[in-house]
């Protein structure tokens, strides 16, 4: 019997999605291409493999038996065929997804652009807007890197720390909270807005309220960063949103930037992506790039690089 190895990285596909469809947008195939690997699977394993159930797929108990075995076998081949190939860079002809969050693309979104084009041109870089958690698409090879304020929950996602934000309180030149100390009772008595893909008026500060007897009133959501600080110049409302990612934005509109009033702890920010890539050299290298460039932002500045009003405190 002649082994086709595609037919074990296709029967790995159709055991991590469960279905023809998903399977074959994750190896980047026709689904009619997808199914006739099934048959072709079928025939030389003598079983089913996945069997209809209503309007879905579900695998046989032979396929769940050897559904790690063949995510093992598939992943071993990956590091052998791959293991003696050097990076060449400047050879490089591949398209990453990254898929950051608004306010982290518009603070250094540039900066990586940049340092991709000038070390490998070959590369093309999408930027995709952060529609919200789907791990699905990281695992089916649609998005390359990722990035996220908790880790993953799955064991085939993997993370890295690249810094640790502190939260600040963002409002208009002139707001009534940049005259006199900023107390935790006005800040609470102020009228508040967050930022939510999902429209959510209440996030982790009004816990932390809660805890010390207080409660803010948030009269709006903003879908993102970018819409909040603008809200927030063209109105009242005060927004409190990580620092480092937001500095660039909050300095070109000319907001004033508050210490909040009582501690609260530090957002962490993860890059996120699936293991398939952890022996990848040139995904390796993009990791690495990103993650040169998302700490940057993390770096203290010196004085001579602080704008004016952050130096003057007006």
């Amino acid at each position: 019997m002649q082994l086709d190895l595609n037919l074990l990285t296709a029967l790995d596909a159709l055991l991590e999605e469960g279905s023809v469809a998903g399977a074959a947008a994750r190896l980047h195939v026709t689904a009619p291409a997808m199914s006739r690997s099934l048959g072709r699977i079928r025939k030389a394993t003598g079983d089913q493999i996945l069997v209809r159930t209503g309007r879905s797929m579900v695998p046989t108990t032979r396929a769940l038996a050897m559904r790690a075995q063949v995510h093992a076998l598939v992943q071993q081949a990956h590091q052998l065929l791959s293991a003696q190939q050097e990076l060449d860079l400047a050879a490089l002809d591949r398209v990453f997804t990254v898929r950051w969050h608004d306010a982290l693309t518009a603070a250094c979104g540039t900066a990586l652009i940049t340092a991709v084009h000038r070390q490998a041109t070959g590369v093309r870089l999408r930027l995709s807007a952060e529609p919200g958690t789907d791990d699905a698409e990281l695992r089916r090879g649609e998005v390359d890197l990722e990035s996220s304020s908790s880790t993953p929950t799955l064991p085939d996602i993997r993370h890295r720390l690249v810094g640790k934000d502190q939260l600040v309180v963002a409002v208009r030149p002139g707001h009534p909270l940049t005259t006199g100390p900023l107390s935790l009772e006005r800040y609470a008595a102020a009228e508040h807005l967050t930022v939510s893909r999902r429209g959510s008026l209440r996030d982790p500060i009004d816990d932390a309220l809660t805890t010390r007897g207080l409660e803010r009133r948030v009269v709006a959501a903003g879908p993102t960063a970018a819409f909040a600080l603008q809200l927030a110049l063209d109105t009242d409302l005060v927004v409190t949103l990580p620092d480092a990612v937001t500095r660039t934005a909050r300095e070109q509109l000319g907001l004033a930037t508050l210490p909040p009033p009582f501690p609260l702890p530090d957002v962490p920010l993860y890059l996120l992506w699936h293991q398939r890539y952890d022996n990848d050299r040139a995904h390796s290298w993009l990791r690495d790039l990103a993650t040169e460039t998302v700490q940057a932002l993390f770096t203290p500045r010196t004085a001579s690089q602080q704008p004016l009003t952050n130096r003057t405190g007006k």
